[in-house]
């Protein structure tokens, strides 16, 4: 155990602070941040070139180091030696808060280990700026990031988060949005889902609807440009009280089977209603009803 105590503390070590760039907007960068990148030693960064950028533009100059997902062994270790020399370290990502979905992570645990100061900063954080203009639900949510590349991996993943009850956000590039969104559909029925885009530039966008609106609109639209962030509605089921669910034992030729002996409704209208229930396409209702393979 170790408590650490970020401005009392006077030791030979130096600290490492992790310190969030805008993500879009350059006005975005607070006075914190920008203070701290002027007065640290090194300055670790992402892709250099990107943040010398940065650098140049607020007037900052300090020594800039690499450390990314391909180098984060060797480069950390020379930047933990630093940091046990007395330096001071600034690490940030290319756009939001260093150490979500980035190595950034491994660098603040690996100085808890050894009991090196990490002091965070708040700022732009794309989950979130994407999250609170959702129009969803956001007193629980859950940030997963990128999911798997490989089709089979990406499945399983959505295969587990679809029974969570709370929102769900998610980082996908523009070659496999498409791909993830189909997925998405498939493992959890049609959901309300945000799509945004371009954060705080000027081609900033999001696209409000349910997966199946957002899948069509994407078809239609073209090659998508630009990193997204999905945000996608809790698991409808999950959020229901257990009386609600009386179908869950019930497989779904069952399911519809009941509405039409007990609830008298015809066939059409049992496969529209447990379609309902399941949060499933209806047709996926009506071939699982019918015993009709998948083309």
């Amino acid at each position: 155990m170790w408590e650490q105590k970020s401005f009392q503390e006077n030791n030979s070590m130096g600290t490492l602070y992790l310190v969030p760039t805008p993500i879009g907007n350059l006005d975005d960068i607070t006075f914190r941040a920008l203070n701290v990148l002027k007065k640290a030693d090194i300055l670790a960064a992402e892709d250099t070139r990107h943040t010398m950028k940065l650098c140049t533009h607020f007037d900052i100059h300090v020594p800039l180091v690499s450390y990314h997902e391909h180098n984060k062994k060797s480069s950390g270790k020379k930047l933990i030696a630093e940091l046990e020399a007395g330096k001071s370290v600034a690490l940030v990502t290319d756009a939001g808060t260093p150490g979500i979905s980035d190595p950034g992570a491994d660098l603040a645990a690996e100085c808890a280990v050894r009991q090196i100061t990490v002091v965070p900063l708040p700022g732009a954080n794309a989950a979130i700026t994407s999250l609170i203009a959702s129009a969803l639900p956001t007193d629980h949510f859950l940030f997963y990031g990128f999911l798997p590349r490989p089709k089979k991996e990406r499945k399983q993943a959505l295969t587990d988060l679809s029974r969570i009850p709370c929102t769900l956000i998610f980082y996908e590039s523009p070659y496999r949005v498409l791909d993830t969104l189909t997925d998405m559909k498939r493992s959890f029925g049609n959901r309300r889902i945000s799509l945004s885009r371009e954060l705080t530039k000027r081609y900033e966008t999001f696209v409000r609807g349910t997966l199946e609106e957002l899948i069509a609109f994407l078809n239609r639209s073209g090659q998508p440009k630009g990193e997204f962030c999905l945000v996608v509605e809790g698991c409808p089921e999950a959020q229901k009280k257990p009386e609600d669910l009386w179908w869950e034992t019930l497989n779904i030729p069952e399911h519809v089977a009941r509405y039409m002996d007990a609830g008298g409704l015809t066939l059409k209208e049992a496969i529209k209603q447990a379609a309902v229930d399941r949060s499933l396409p209806k047709r996926d209702v009506y071939r699982i009803y019918h015993h009709i393979e998948e083309s």
